[in-house]
């Protein structure tokens, strides 16, 4: 296309663009402000009459973190639509999330014309490598300007954004992808053009929606994809255990996922270690043993309630985040074997596995030898899975007793998890909420859909990615410590516009609480300033805060309180809850309980389990 383009081609081009994006399944767009990117945010608005759904941010990192939970929701990418410079660049934090947790995202940036780079023009930045280490892909628009493509160009850049966002289902995970979009000037078209090109609109017939084949595709792996050829086969007359970790794969996937675990259980008996993000805790037909990272040995691979050997293990996605239970594995000598949902990424960092097998679990159980689906489990097996079974039983009537009385964070998670609905999603922030949810949480609570961003495990975009997940759910429970909240403040701006219901409970006690309970305190505490280098304490008081942007709240004087709170803030817009808490009393509490489950599971090697 010889010359400057006109405004209205620039339009043309960006609606042409997110018109195949549309068709090819895209269902929300998320629009920071910029001049660059007008012409794609005059395109967005003029297909939601078309179904895509648009939401606008103010801040280009919470609007990544937004478009991330609507993925991680939905299964299917969201898109961020963003101008150039460093607004790029605050869009690092979600794709490096969205790398490491597999989660499908769109990231389209406005950007000069090539002319203009590299000559010191204004707001260009080589802005299309700030995200490159973190993406699927990048997909970079004709140098001279988006309006220079063809209509088959821009429907084939469409094309390959979506593919490689979503994966391929057996090797290459769902994830991130960059498209960077140079337009160049002028760049904002005038009313009567807009008013005819929408008039124009209004007489195509809208796309179909994403739950065709597309949706499918992505949802059901095809074939399977083993790691350099090596056997994925286990035995399962022979004893051995399932490490379940956190949950990543497509919400479509999730179905035949559970009922192949189900038949693997019955058919070899084995126990399922089970991450409090997995999903499976709960599930009824399903055994799962929950609180292993409370009675693992601390220091050593040790017997615990299953002595090492030749125990086989089948892992599934990635390991949990449990230092016990991972050197407790890798004192195991049996075949270890893991299976991710799409993934083909190594998933390894012990490097225990002998393959990998990435089309899901659904079609590693049916690609066995057929042997392993007929039988009953072994006496072996039994006897294995009969220790798990009582090692649990006992640590969670220690629990159960040590914990009744108590106010602290360890007590919230387990009554939390009995108080709040079956069915009603939960996401556990990092660093202490997921970890106290894993060890305290109830294991007969009702079974909900439970999830976290522990690809990266930082504390980005928490309200955000909340406000996302809520949003493509239709309603959410965040459970956040104090300054993991405070780091996404922005996020209460999701407010006016939010469709979904979020109940957000904070845990307000005065700093970073993670940092208790790592061995950072010195002797004497004189010697180093603890609460100003680790803690952070901020004199900012949430509920205040949430009042600015319009969010009522409530602050709990002890854990009685809490199920009162619950009925008043559930059925709300958007509420919070602030519980307080004394962290330096819960890191001690929480070592009292971990000394008390580990010595009480300890004689599972060689006898019955004592009563607390």
């Amino acid at each position: 296309m010889a010359g400057s383009p006109t405004s209205l081609a620039n339009v043309r081009a960006a609606l042409t663009l997110l018109g195949a994006l549309r068709r090819g399944g895209l269902i929300h767009g998320v629009l920071c402000p910029g001049s660059r990117s007008a012409p794609l945010a005059v395109a967005a608005a003029l297909l939601e009459p078309g179904g895509l759904r648009l939401h606008t941010a103010i801040d280009e990192r919470s609007a990544a973190f937004f478009a991330l939970g609507l993925g991680r929701a939905s299964g299917q990418p969201a898109a961020v639509i963003t101008t150039s410079g460093t607004a790029v660049a605050n869009l690092l934090p979600a794709a490096v999330e969205a790398d490491f947790g597999s989660v499908p995202l769109l990231l389209l940036t406005a950007d000069r014309p090539a002319r203009l780079k590299g000559c010191g023009a204004n707001q260009s930045v080589n802005q299309e490598v700030f995200l490159v280490g973190s993406c699927r892909w990048l997909g970079e628009g004709d140098p001279e300007g988006l309006a220079a493509m063809s209509p088959a160009e821009l429907d084939a850049l469409a094309g390959q954004a979506l593919a490689a966002a979503r994966g391929d289902g057996a090797g290459r995970s769902a994830g991130p992808v960059h498209l960077n979009l140079p337009f160049d000037e002028p760049l904002h078209a005038d009313g009567t053009d807009l008013s005819r090109l929408a008039a124009a609109l209004a007489g195509e017939p809208p796309p179909p929606p994403a739950s065709g084949a597309l949706a499918t595709r992505a949802g059901r792996p095809a074939c399977p994809v083993s790691q350099a050829g090596a056997s994925t086969a286990l035995d399962p007359d022979r004893p051995g255990v399932v490490v379940a970790g956190p949950w990543r794969g497509a919400p479509a996937a999730w179905p035949a996922h559970v009922e192949a675990l189900r038949r693997w259980q019955r058919r070899s008996g084995w126990p399922v270690l089970a991450d409090a993000l997995s999903g499976l805790r709960g599930l009824p037909d399903l055994e799962t043993v929950t609180a292993y990272d409370l009675m693992l040995p601390e220091h050593s691979g040790g017997d615990g309630p299953a002595p090492g050997g030749d125990r086989q293990v089948l892992r599934l996605g990635p390991l949990p985040a449990s230092r016990r239970l991972q050197r407790w594995l890798a004192a195991q000598g049996g075949a270890q074997v893991l299976v991710s949902e799409g993934d083909g990424r190594r998933l390894d960092p012990l490097g225990l596995v002998r393959g990998q097998a990435s089309a899901g679990l659904a079609v590693w159980l049916a690609e066995q030898p057929p042997a392993s689906g007929a039988g009953e489990a072994s006496g072996a097996s039994l006897s294995l899975a009969g220790r798990w079974r009582r090692a649990e039983a006992g640590v969670q009537a220690l629990l159960d007793k040590e914990l009744a009385g108590e106010n602290g964070e360890p007590a919230l998670a387990r009554r939390l998890s009995r108080l709040l609905p079956a069915g009603l999603p939960v996401l556990l922030a990092n660093s202490s909420p997921v970890r106290d949810w894993e060890s305290f949480a109830d294991p007969t609570a009702p079974p909900r859909p439970m999830h976290g961003f522990r690809g990266a495990s930082g504390i980005d975009g928490t309200l955000s990615s909340a406000c996302g997940l809520a949003e493509a759910l239709g309603a959410l429970v965040l459970v956040s410590g104090d300054l993991a909240l405070l780091h996404d403040a922005n996020g209460w701006l999701w407010r006016p516009q939010l469709g979904g219901r979020l109940t957000v409970v904070l845990i307000d006690n005065g700093g970073g609480g993670i940092f208790e309970q790592l061995p950072i305190r010195t002797q004497p505490a004189a010697a180093m300033d603890f609460e100003r280098l680790f803690a952070m304490p901020q004199p900012v008081d949430p509920l205040a805060l949430a009042a600015v942007h319009g969010v009522p709240g409530r602050r709990l004087q002890n854990l009685k309180d809490l199920e009162g709170a619950l009925a008043w803030a559930l059925p709300q817009p958007l509420a919070l809850l602030v519980v307080p808490t004394d962290r330096r009393r819960d890191a001690a509490l929480r070592q009292r309980l971990r000394t008390m489950a580990a010595d009480l599971a300890d004689p599972l090697a060689t006898g019955p389990i004592p009563s607390p």
